[in-house]
């Protein structure tokens, strides 16, 4: 019987069968997740649901969407509905799924090959009507799994929920899909994390399991001390020891009594039976009857049926057809830790010999085997083997694991050392979906056995990953300093570490001191043919000097390469665009940032450049910010969020245009949250202009709350970065701000200072805040809405005379509730009736927008003063409002609505 988790099944039921639905299921090995799920699927309400399962294995091969495909198998011979030639991708990874379109013509690119077979996998599942993907131990998935899991989960299709379990405390960075996850608003997400059973709980399932009236709480007590409550050990245990089940052993572990569990289950078996089970916790994957037989060295005759001996024991099961292994990995380790040292090294042997001629080669298993076989130098051959061709099929997490396995090992010379480190940083630098190498290059430059020659191009590697680090910006720096002092010899490396060094946006190093950096690449740049190394850095020089205002970058791109041939060229260009469009967003060329995006994302999804795609994303949520294009922002900044919040650049930038958009709305603690998240505590460990921008937005916040200190204290702390950097143009909402909290004597210096800094600079949003700060609004309005900043030239449009009931009707589209209050507000200062905000006069027992925005505010924690403060209303006017939102929601407190 299923115990304990009643309430998590109930969950499952009452949302997959129903609709779209993303299910994450955690927890430790043995705890139940399998259970739950096998619950889950036999329930009655999916008896209509279409159900496909995969497998993660431990000792996998960098066979990309192995676990999914796995699960597509089970389509065989299931009817699908009309689907699009795309779906033909699939053809050479299914080849017995014969209803699919033939294959299309291959693009000669594997990161547009690996992007169409992703959607072709969702055509397919869209086309077999409501269906259940279920993909176990999502902690040994591959990379392209996880991206293909990742694809699904952003955007299911409409009839097909997908569930997913994983063990956390083994996954590279405790994130089940490489990256941070959040189910998209249409689409159910249900996050079920499974603990140990209690007391309670334990004697529920041991009297199941013992089949008697119920045991005593002391012997259930001491069942859940010695099992720790996981359901799969309680079990195993208890099997055990039907024969005295009043108590337990006082003096047995339980990984002893696991074991003993095992061999007691094996007992009354052939010999032949054990040969196998041995071969199969050697093997560790699932195998068929050959590879058994040879593991265990017996007569393949005699094979199945020790098989079928092992399956009534329930020792070993059909994971998927003709395919044998362990239900849970605690039985296999149970099995493997019970063989002696010399028995258990030639299974091993055995294992590389069945292996070694299977086409094509296993070369992770043969890796595993020749190391645990103690036979070094095939674990050194295969395992580089196997790293190489991870990083060819695109999965570095495989990659980067056997390398840092490998530099591990005692005693290699230094050859191998230099060439497995600068692969190491290689390919951990390619991806996100990685195990983090810093700490192994950290511990490899301290060692002896690498070369000179090598020490300065493993520590740039160190540095350029310690770069996307938060916190670790100005250690890059220094480690990136020395490596280029260490790269005499190799004049390509050190350029590309010059390039890092000379780039204008990250950290506070003055721009002065970033100019003879920028200038030595120029100087390289002059006689560099390798276009992969051209164009990676030009996107370094021609994004650091557009960021600055350099007038010539825009006007004369020939450097820039239009056409590239090689999937790392494209990979530069598309860093490059990208870069660009960042810079256009800072300087204010928004309509020329919008077309480096477009052509920038397109190419990085082309050649599969994850970290480029994150901070191209990131930058049209700035820019998107600043053209007014708010509608959902607020939600996909969020989102985003989510997913890169250990990347440095992207979060900050993320940050900042959430803490602008709450500002917007007067939600004073969510603002200063999200503000203080944009490098405000750490320049020197920042993105300078997003923390600029950080100081200004809470330099209006205060402000807004009449706190000219803490808003003074603001804009001085901006103005000190501004002034340390050298880089005027980055003030563009730093200084219209600062003028207005300045004593006039310091604000009019400021203002001069600002237009000297930005004067034949391409900075067009720069030019306008100036207009601003002399208190030219007219002119101000007129570039902004030049630029498409709609929302900055409606803040001037109110210092003009504009028609502040039509600007507050605007304010409202927008989302600026706050800005739409200030204009109603002062109508009605100046005596004139303020127009009811659209919509119809009753509203029943839903919210009127006034309600809407009390309601929000009152979830945010603000009392009725600072309500009223924010809305521009009596507190009186706001209380009553505030019980008509209680009394409409049905609730008590306002405390429940902070809940």
């Amino acid at each position: 019987m299923l115990v304990g988790r009643s309430e998590e099944l109930q969950v499952l039921v009452s949302t997959v069968p129903r609709r779209s639905t993303v299910v994450m299921i955690e927890g430790e090995a043995g705890i139940g997740k399998t259970r739950l799920v096998d619950e889950l699927l036999a329930h009655p309400e999916l008896a209509r649901l279409k159900i496909l399962v995969g497998h993660c294995q431990p000792l996998r091969e960098p066979f990309p969407y192995g676990a999914v495909i796995e699960a597509l198998r089970g389509l065989v011979g299931t009817r699908l509905q009309t689907v699009s030639p795309v779906a033909g991708a699939l053809r050479p990874l299914l080849p017995e799924l014969t209803q699919l379109p033939e294959q299309p013509a291959p693009i000669g690119d594997p990161h547009a090959e690996r992007h169409r077979t992703l959607r072709a996998a969702r055509e397919v599942l869209a086309a077999i009507g409501p269906a259940v993907l279920v993909v176990e131990d999502l902690q040994w998935a591959d990379d392209g799994t996880r991206q293909l899991l990742r694809f699904l989960m952003t955007d299911p299709p409409p009839n097909l929920s997908v569930v997913i379990t994983y063990r956390r405390e083994d996954l590279a960075g405790h994130l089940p899909l490489g990256s941070a996850y959040r189910p998209p608003d249409h689409v159910a997400g249900v996050l079920l994390q499974l603990g140990p059973l209690d007391a309670d709980a334990v004697r529920t399932l041991a009297t199941a399991i013992l089949d008697q009236e119920p045991v005593s709480a002391e012997f259930a007590n001491q069942l859940r001390e010695r099992t720790a409550g996981i359901p799969f050990v309680v079990e195993e245990l208890l099997r055990s020891v039907r024969t005295f089940p009043a108590r337990l052993p006082e003096v047995v572990e339980v990984p002893v009594l696991l074991r003993d569990a095992f061999a007691d289950r094996l007992s009354g078996l052939p010999e032949l039976a054990h040969r196998i089970v041995h071969a199969a916790a050697v093997l560790g994957v699932p195998a068929g009857v050959e590879q058994l037989t040879l593991v265990a060295a017996i007569d393949p005759e005699h094979a199945e049926l020790a098989l079928v001996q092992l399956a009534r024991a329930g020792v070993l099961h059909e994971v998927r057809p003709n395919q044998y292994g362990f239900r849970h990995l605690l039985a296999r380790q149970a099995v493997y830790d019970s063989l002696e040292g010399p028995a258990r090294r030639q299974l091993h042997l055995n294992a590389i010999a069945a292996l070694r001629d299977v086409v094509p080669a296993p070369l992770v298993q043969l890796a595993e085997h020749s190391r645990r076989a103690d036979r070094r130098a095939d674990w050194l051959q295969y395992g580089e083997e196997a790293a190489d061709l991870a990083t060819d099929v695109g999965d570095p997490a495989v990659a980067t694991g056997l390398l840092q396995q490998l530099l591990a090992e005692p005693d290699l010379p230094t050859e191998q050392v230099d060439r497995l480190a600068t692969k190491l940083g290689s390919v951990a630098y390619a991806g996100l979906d990685q195990h983090d190498p810093v700490a192994t290059l950290d511990r490899v430059l301290s060692d002896q056995r690498l070369s000179t020659a090598a020490r300065g191009e493993v520590r740039l590697l160190l540095g350029r990953l310690m770069v996307r680090q938060s916190g670790r910006i100005a250690e890059a720096r220094m480690v990136i300093s020395q490596a280029v002092d260490e790269l005499t010899e190799r004049p390509d490396l050190a350029a590309r570490g010059a390039a890092v060094l000379g780039t204008t946006f990250v950290g506070d190093v003055p721009l002065a001191e970033q100019r003879p950096w920028l200038d030595r690449v120029d100087a390289y740049l002059a006689d560099c043919d390798d276009l992969e190394l051209r164009t990676s850095l030009l996107a370094n020089v021609l994004g650091s000097r557009l960021s600055i205002g350099d007038p010539q970058v825009l006007t004369d791109l020939s450097a820039l390469p239009t056409t590239v041939h090689t999937v790392a060229e494209r990979r530069q260009l598309a860093r490059t665009r990208c870069n660009l469009a960042d810079s256009c967003t800072t300087i204010g060329q928004f309509g020329k940032a919008r077309e480096f995006l477009t052509s920038g994302v397109r190419l990085a999804a082309e050649a599969g450049s994850p970290f480029v795609v994150s901070t191209a994303r990131s930058t049209e949520v700035r820019l998107d910010w600043y053209t007014g294009r708010w509608a959902g922002l607020a939600e996909r900044a969020t989102r985003l969020l989510g997913e890169y919040r250990d990347l440095l650049p992207v979060a900050s930038e993320l940050s900042l245009v959430l803490g602008l958009l709450a500002l917007t709305r007067g939600e004073w603690p969510a603002a200063s949250e999200h503000l203080s998240r944009t490098g405000v505590d750490n320049p020197a460990d920042a993105i300078t202009p997003i923390a600029i921008g950080g100081f200004a937005g809470l330099a209006r916040m205060w402000l807004a709350q009449d706190d000219l200190g803490q808003a003074t204290a603001a804009v001085q702390s901006g103005l000190q970065l501004v002034r340390h950097k050298g880089v005027w143009v980055w003030a563009a909402d730093l200084a219209p701000v600062a003028v207005a909290v300045l004593p006039p004597a310091d604000a009019s210096r400021l203002v001069e200072e600002f237009a000297a800094g930005i004067a034949g600079r391409d900075a067009p949003l720069a030019q306008a805040a100036l207009a601003s700060c002399r208190g030219d609004h007219l002119s101000a309005e007129a570039e902004f809405r030049a630029l498409g900043a709609t929302y900055l030239a409606a803040q001037s449009s109110e210092h003009c005379g504009a028609d502040l009931a039509a600007l507050a009707d605007w304010y409202d589209v927008l989302g600026a509730t706050r800005d739409a209050a200030r204009c109603r507000h002062d109508l009605r200062s100046r005596g004139t009736p303020s127009p009811s905000r659209r919509g119809r006069r009753g509203y029943g027992s839903e919210l009127s927008p006034r309600e809407q925005d009390v309601a929000r505010l009152v979830a945010q924690g603000l009392t009725n003063r600072e309500i009223a403060d924010v809305l521009f209303l009596s507190p009186r006017t706001v209380e009553q409002h505030v019980a008509k939102v209680l009394r409409k929601l049905g609730v008590e407190s306002r405390g429940q609505l902070t809940d």
